[in-house]
């Protein structure tokens, strides 16, 4: 009988609530410079050995940009430059949509990828970014290192929201 619930429950997939992003999201004092301290691997960051940075800018249309850094094994930088906009006009501006495709390419919506602030510190020394697929998931700090009781609450705070941390990939930054 186990064997047939196991084999009956397999065809079911449950649906999972999407993750909440932060009510709120003061662009102005999420501008400037975040560094990443982890994050889930994807294939956009194949190369990146560490020393990765994001920083936003917010433009006078109410859009940011956004420039990802990272060191790679031969040493040398690779850059992106990108845009974030509101993903929903009525939606909170936490949830954001960003763009590394050429400009000419924007109105293609596959182009945009979800870029959720699913978690912001008091005083935005630390974030949680993501996205309803929970394929993506990073760890953002203001500086290049944080204590370890901060990874664990982060870790904490992640796998609340449904992440799956066991393949999560800890950024070496070796700044201070």
């Amino acid at each position: 009988m186990l064997a047939v619930l196991t084999h009956f429950s397999s065809l079911f997939v449950i649906a999972q609530e999407e993750p909440h992003p932060v009510p709120e999201l003061d662009l102005q004092r999420y501008a400037g410079t975040w560094y990443e301290v982890a994050r889930l691997p994807n294939r956009f960051q194949e190369r990146c050995t560490g020393e990765v940075t994001a920083s936003y800018e917010l433009r006078e249309d109410g859009t940011v940009t956004v420039i990802n850094r990272c060191m790679q094994a031969n040493g040398k930088w690779t850059e992106a430059e990108g845009r974030a906009r509101k993903a929903e006009h009525d939606g909170p501006n936490s949830k954001l949509e960003v763009r590394f495709a050429p400009r000419w390419l924007g109105w293609l919506p596959f182009v945009w990828a979800d870029y959720w602030v699913l978690h912001l510190s008091p005083h935005y020394e630390h974030a949680i970014v993501g996205g309803p697929s929970r394929k993506y998931l990073w760890f953002l700090s203001r500086t290049p290192k944080v204590e370890e009781a901060t990874m664990q609450e982060l870790d904490r705070r992640a796998s609340e929201q449904g992440y799956d941390i066991k393949d999560l990939v800890r950024t070496v930054n070796t700044a201070d």
